[in-house]
């Protein structure tokens, strides 16, 4: 009989790197905002400058709408201090307890980020509702001014964060967080021209609605994708049929059964199958062909495969062919 195995695709350990010394330490520090942590990092010190800027310039020139895009970026700072925190928590090694590690702190955080972008995007509505029936009196020149301010700043987190390597859900949410400040500073910028050119005080609360739709689209799409991964779903892009294709075209497989395919985190899919052999091949053998297949046709490399033994044939003979019968 062929004995049982389990094969998995993943290494199991994983070598720290050398703590940087000496003039290794400037390269060391210049390189935090190429991971996705210092990214985030930076982006928040961004988005609290601007703030602190809206603010100063919203009680300065009497605008609502600046004092509004503050609370927005104080809503999005908090979801980037969030995010952070999530990343921190996300590196730490797994343990017995989580032998996972803490991997889908990241996708939990992007969850959260979205329905708060979302709320956002609900509030700017109201907000705009609101301005629309009672139009303030503000000073364009001053919306103008925190506003282009506000989209350079913005741009400048925003390339932060979509540059360099090592991308995963949490950084995609913190973009989106600062691209929704980017387009808020350009709708404050379009509003600032149509109230110092035209003097249409509507346009700001017009311009506002536009932009809570841009929001609230993002914000669903981010919600689908992480609820997905939350549901334990198939990852984006992987075909389940495929994945049995490639599985049981491998020699020494005969059939297969409690295929799943689901996510940890970005970059991080997981494939668990039983598959029966058909006994021209040793289990262990077919086991570690499945998973080569598997990694090299769907890039996936945490792949666990249990193999089991081929069914057992019984034939059924007529008890008079096997009992002789007395002379």
């Amino acid at each position: 009989m062929l004995p049982e195995a389990r094969v998995s695709g993943e290494t199991i350990g994983h070598a720290h790197p050398p703590e940087p010394r000496g003039s290794d330490r400037h390269a060391h520090a210049h390189g935090l905002r190429e991971t996705p942590e210092g990214r985030i990092r930076f982006a928040l010190v961004l988005t609290l400058a601007t703030m602190v800027a809206s603010i100063v310039g919203g009680v300065v020139s009497h605008s609502l709408a600046l004092l509004s895009d503050a609370g927005h970026m104080l809503a999005d700072a908090a979801a980037l201090g969030l995010a952070l925190v999530a990343q921190r928590v996300a590196t730490r090694p797994r343990t017995h307890r989580r032998t996972y590690g803490s991997r889908r702190a990241e996708v939990l955080a992007a969850f959260v980020n979205a329905l708060a972008l979302g709320a956002t995007s609900v509030w700017v509505v109201i907000e705009a509702i609101d301005r629309w029936r009672t139009p303030p009196d503000v000073d364009g020149r001053w919306i103008l001014a925190v506003a282009v301010g506000g989209l350079a700043v913005n741009l400048l987190a925003a390339w932060v964060l979509s540059s360099g390597h090592g991308h995963n859900e949490n950084t995609r949410a913190a973009l989106a967080h600062v691209l929704s400040d980017a387009a808020g500073s350009v709708a404050a910028m379009v509003a600032a021209v149509l109230v110092l050119g035209w003097g249409w005080k509507r346009a700001d609360p017009l311009v506002s609605v536009v932009l809570a739709v841009m929001i609230f689209w993002g914000a669903w799409k981010l919600v689908a994708r992480t609820a997905g991964v939350l549901m334990e779903g198939t990852p984006a892009g992987l075909h389940p049929p495929d994945l049995e294709r490639t599985i049981r075209a491998t020699p020494g497989v005969g059939d297969l059964h409690d295929l799943h395919a689901w996510r940890i985190s970005e970059g991080f899919d997981v494939v668990t199958v039983h598959v029966v052999l058909d006994g021209t091949w040793h289990g262990t053998e077919v086991a570690q062909d499945v998973c080569a297949r598997v990694r090299q046709t769907h890039g996936i490399e945490h792949v666990t495969v249990q193999p089991e033994p081929p069914p057992v044939r019984v034939s059924f003979q007529p008890l008079s062919r096997i009992v002789r019968p007395r002379e």
